[in-house]
């Protein structure tokens, strides 16, 4: 069942995305008498948790009021003190939240921390999809301990990236591309090949202009470092560049990226490939939450072979280029056999313009 300070906890929740990595996007509002008196919602920068902005915001209403929170309230000492007592010193009497905390340092505990308290604690199970949907890639670290990796392509309706000869312009319309550019901003990293890089001199960038809680960490990778020293993505290096290479590279080119304030990493894996695996786990280490792969089709085709695609978005635009020499979305070897065919799950199609959509699934394996 829906419900009003609810939805509005998620409001709050969703204005925290992008701006709170390596934490999840969590909203929550202090209720009294059928009234909003405290909102809060949670980014990084500033440290303060949203269920103890909300009871700032309360002050002494908070006392024997009830809270509304998307996620359970922490339990642990981290960067700021445990919400669950916060929640508890305010004198709050009833606690309603989305879900649990996948963090095994909370996992349950800031609920019976509550309940010990006398606080009555009650899941709304109708905002449990939804609340895992917002905080996908923080769940997905804390249970798998790696990033989220999420593959978008732009694609025509016969599911091609790219005319064999003039490929200037976009595929998508500029309505695409902006969403696209709020889903960058969602993301902590990106990742291209060399041979994008080369073609199309990009910046890979975050161009939405809204805040975030680190820089998007942009990708490349180049296995012999062929990546031009005045290209535009390492002349705005800033601390925001890794190029995954081999032990095959020069050693003169490595420096000279690193002199550029280029993080050059050696992953070496068979057929003189980078490991894109390795890759991943690195990522993980680092904590970071998410990684997003804008590439062409065969480094698309070594991801999903790799097995480190965790979701699709392709945004199909009306259009049709035919032919057996335009490159599909996915190049490569690919599978032999309809039956070892890459399974999805979950398939969303959510409109993005006039004509045109974006499709969403998941990878199928085991959970």
């Amino acid at each position: 069942m829906k419900n009003e300070f609810m939805d509005e906890a998620f409001r709050l929740a969703r204005q925290g995305l992008g701006r709170t990595s390596p934490n999840p996007a969590v909203g929550a509002v202090v209720v009294r008498d059928d009234q909003i008196v405290g909102r809060g919602f949670h980014v990084y920068a500033e440290k303060t948790h949203a269920e103890v902005a909300a009871l700032a915001e309360a002050g002494e209403l908070a006392r024997g009021a009830t809270m509304f929170v998307t996620l359970e309230p922490c339990a642990h000492d981290g960067r700021t003190a445990p919400c669950a007592d916060a929640v508890i010193a305010a004198g709050i009497k009833h606690v309603v939240a989305a879900m649990e905390d996948p963090n095994p340092l909370v996992s349950g505990g800031g609920f019976r921390k509550l309940q010990a308290a006398g606080v009555a604690v009650e899941f709304a199970h109708h905002y449990k999809a939804e609340a895992e949907k917002l905080n996908e890639a923080f769940l997905h670290f804390m249970r798998r301990g790696k990033p989220l990796v999420m593959l978008k392509s732009a694609v025509t309706l016969d599911g091609k990236i790219a005319a064999p000869e003039d490929n200037s312009g976009w595929i998508t319309s500029e309505k695409a591309r902006a969403h696209v550019q709020l889903v960058r901003h969602h993301a902590d990293c990106i990742a291209t090949g060399i041979g994008t890089v080369l073609a199309d001199d990009c910046l890979l960038n975050d161009r939405s202009g809204m805040e975030r809680s680190r820089p998007l960490l942009r990708i490349v990778l180049d296995s012999l470092l062929r990546i031009p020293l005045h290209s535009k993505m390492v002349a705005s290096c800033q601390g925001d560049l890794l190029v995954a290479t081999t032990s095959a590279a020069s050693a003169e080119r490595r420096r000279a990226l690193e002199a550029k304030g280029v993080e050059v990493l050696a992953l070496d894996s068979h057929g003189g490939r980078v490991d894109l695996r390795r890759l991943v786990e690195t990522l993980g280490q680092r904590k970071y939450l998410s990684l997003m792969i804008e590439a062409g089709s065969k480094m698309n085709w070594a991801a999903l072979d790799a097995g480190i695609v965790d979701k699709i978005l392709f945004y199909y635009a009306p259009k049709i280029f035919g032919g057996t020499t335009s490159l599909p979305v996915v190049g490569g070897a690919g599978r032999k056999k309809r039956s070892d065919a890459i399974l999805m799950r979950d398939v969303q199609i959510h409109i993005v313009a006039q004509d045109e959509f974006a499709v969403e699934a998941y990878v199928h394996r085991d959970r």
